[in-house]
């Protein structure tokens, strides 16, 4: 599983793509932390990137067919999506890109965030 903490370029449409996958995805917040949790069954932690930029993150991935097709199949229904995913969250708070774990157990990928004490309260001073 790849981390990277940086700007993800707002040009970048290579995740708008038709042909790619949208990941499911739960967002919970408890006092402390932002969880984000996605059912990925088939996909394996090298096949996975997951990018934190200020309120975002991105999680890329590939799920392989893992299947030969035989000449004389006929599809009926493809409702499993093959080849590669991707889903952009806004987060809703600011999150400490220092303090992030990712694991994946049993299909299941969980990504805890910190959040960042970034709310400042601003003085407001009276002037005669």
């Amino acid at each position: 599983m790849k981390y990277t903490h940086g700007f993800i370029s707002a040009t970048g449409n290579e995740w708008l793509s038709t042909e790619e996958g949208k990941l499911s995805v739960d967002v919970l917040e408890s006092n402390d932390e932002i969880i984000v949790r996605s059912a990925i069954a088939g996909v394996r932690a090298e096949d996975l990137e997951i990018t934190l930029s200020d309120d975002t993150i991105t999680i890329r991935g590939n799920r392989g067919h893992g299947c030969e097709a035989l000449s004389n199949e006929q599809l009926h229904v493809q409702e499993c999506h093959w080849g590669t995913f991707s889903r952009t969250i806004i987060l809703p708070c600011h999150v400490d890109g220092e303090n992030v774990d990712a694991t994946l157990k049993r299909g299941i990928l969980t990504v805890t965030m910190e959040k960042s004490e970034r709310e400042k309260t601003v003085p407001v001073l009276e002037i005669d």
